[in-house]
């Protein structure tokens, strides 16, 4: 059945409920890191007007803010760009974070001179709308970065074996295939005229026992804790006890802790 307006509507409702719910904060601090490296390898020079699309707490945002660009921040979670706007005042940051939809910017086009977007606008139900917009905002000869799990990096297995336990919509794209060259040479090529694809590792480092890390997650990352939310006691036992086996099976420490590589495409371009 094909999808009707009031269906996308319910849906990005439940998408928003689902990243607002937990305390994103709480696991998006692990990947910081790789956010800054993200930023400094694009070489956003200052005065640069900058668009983070689906910014969450701010990871890319202000490091690009730190940079001296000018930066935008949208996300459909209010609470995310609560915290990212602490971040910002935190730092004595100028940064400009306000709610917004992936699908629809709320920008004029060729407003910014980069666009970025770190595992968020991945999620995003409607991709070719995404791209859409993506390259809609970007001026002509700016930039357009994206970060998105692979399919079959730590994350894009991670999400596989949630969709397993509970199972997504049928008539939506899975987020990973933003992790897939060739789908993403599809959606972008024709608004482009350059296209680099760099294959990198997100390091996940944890000071517990991949037990405790499914605990984290559970509480606080929302796709994971809604997931579990939606599954009777028995559901929630299987699901805990299949996402403990996958982090052990890819944790590289033996002294107690977790240490997991997940690979994420990074995606370059120039708008036409």
């Amino acid at each position: 059945m094909a999808s009707t307006p009031t269906d996308i509507t319910a849906l990005k409702s439940r998408l928003r409920d689902t990243w607002m719910a937990g305390d994103f904060g709480q696991i998006a601090r692990y990947t910081a890191r790789a956010a800054e490296e993200f930023v400094a390898r694009l070489e956003i020079p200052p005065g640069a007007r900058v668009l983070d699309v689906a910014c969450g707490t701010g990871n890319t945002a202000i490091p690009a803010a730190r940079a001296g660009a000018s930066v935008t921040g949208v996300d459909i979670a209010a609470n995310l760009l609560e915290q990212a706007r602490s971040r910002a005042t935190q730092e004595g940051l100028q940064a400009d974070f306000r709610e917004g939809d992936a699908e629809q910017l709320a920008f004029a086009d060729g407003s910014f001179d980069a666009v970025v977007t770190m595992f968020g606008a991945m999620f995003a139900p409607r991709p070719q709308m995404v791209a859409a917009e993506l390259l809609r905002v970007c001026r002509p000869g700016g930039m357009l970065a994206m970060a998105n799990w692979t399919p079959a990096g730590f994350v894009g297995q991670m999400f596989k074996l949630t969709a397993k336990h509970v199972p997504p919509p049928a008539d939506v794209p899975p987020p990973v295939l933003w992790g897939d060259e060739v789908t993403v040479r599809e959606r972008l090529g024709a608004g482009v005229k350059e296209l680099k694809f760099t294959r990198v590792m997100c390091d996940f480092d944890y000071p517990f026992p991949p037990g405790k890390v499914v605990e984290l997650f559970r509480q606080y990352f929302g796709p994971t804790h809604v997931a579990f939310s939606r599954l009777d006691a028995k559901g929630q036992e299987a699901y805990a006890t299949d996402l403990e086996k996958q982090w052990t099976q890819w944790n590289q420490r033996k002294d107690g802790g977790t240490f997991i590589r997940g690979e994420y495409l990074e995606v370059v371009a120039l708008r036409k």
